[in-house]
């Protein structure tokens, strides 16, 4: 069984009494442990496509199935509720909240997810922030750290709950091209030690290149589906 499988996907948006089309028609099959980047001009679906696999967006026809469970059969609650325990997002802006330190950032999905009690949140939060190489910076705040480290404390916040997917909107949008490579590589060996899956919606050449599959978008449909067999790229 696949991990994410969309069936005939349509997304419309309307724009005063005109039907605008973001999405329309995307099958499309993605297996646990895959690194995987979508990739097309503005306006070909990139976003929106995201935005339906995130679970924040609701498809106008078709389906979206998790590990086998339709989402369209969970009501808004419920959804949410799945969104919350399974799914992770990693933006460009990072996200991190300024007054907290990296640890606190990083231990707040599990306090809001109310499952470990706080020595089991101490254990998994110093786990992950050791594996993205931010062991000696968990006390810092964000405007003590650099933006390649800004991003790796967002990435051990999307990993510590151990998702199903990360999605991950233009990750290296505001890094240089060496922070760039680095964040990259911090995600990619997430991907082969932990299995993670990673969906990434890009514009940087240098994501494409890492990706083990790509996905071009046009005008709202698959217009190429690549996997690269020989592994990552160098």
């Amino acid at each position: 069984m696949p991990l994410l499988e969309l069936v005939n996907v349509k997304k419309n948006y309307m724009k005063g009494e005109t039907i605008i089309p973001a999405l329309r028609g995307i099958d499309l099959l993605i297996e646990k442990g895959d690194f995987l980047s979508i990739v097309g001009p503005s306006g070909s679906g990139k976003s929106t496509l995201l935005n339906v696999i995130g679970c924040i967006d609701t498809p106008t026809q078709g389906s979206v199935l998790y590990d086998g469970t339709d989402l369209s059969e969970l009501n808004d609650k419920e959804k949410t509720n799945y969104r919350k325990e399974n799914i992770s997002f990693i933006f460009q802006s990072f996200n991190l909240i300024p007054v907290l330190t990296a640890r606190e950032n990083v231990e707040l999905p599990l306090i809001i997810e109310k499952k470990f009690n706080k020595e089991e949140i101490h254990d998994k939060v110093t786990n992950i922030i050791e594996i993205v190489g931010l062991g000696d910076m968990a006390d810092r705040f964000p405007r003590e750290l650099s933006g390649g480290q800004e991003q790796r404390v967002a990435i051990a916040r999307a990993l510590v709950k151990n998702p199903l997917v990360v999605l991950a909107d233009e990750p290296t949008a505001n890094l240089d091209s060496e922070m760039s490579e680095d964040i990259i590589s911090v995600m990619r060996k997430m991907n082969e030690e932990i299995h993670t899956t990673f969906i990434f919606s890009t514009h940087d050449p240098l994501v494409e290149k890492h990706a083990r599959r790509v996905i071009i978008l046009r005008d709202g449909l698959i217009a190429s589906d690549e996997r690269k067999n020989h592994g990552y790229a160098d």
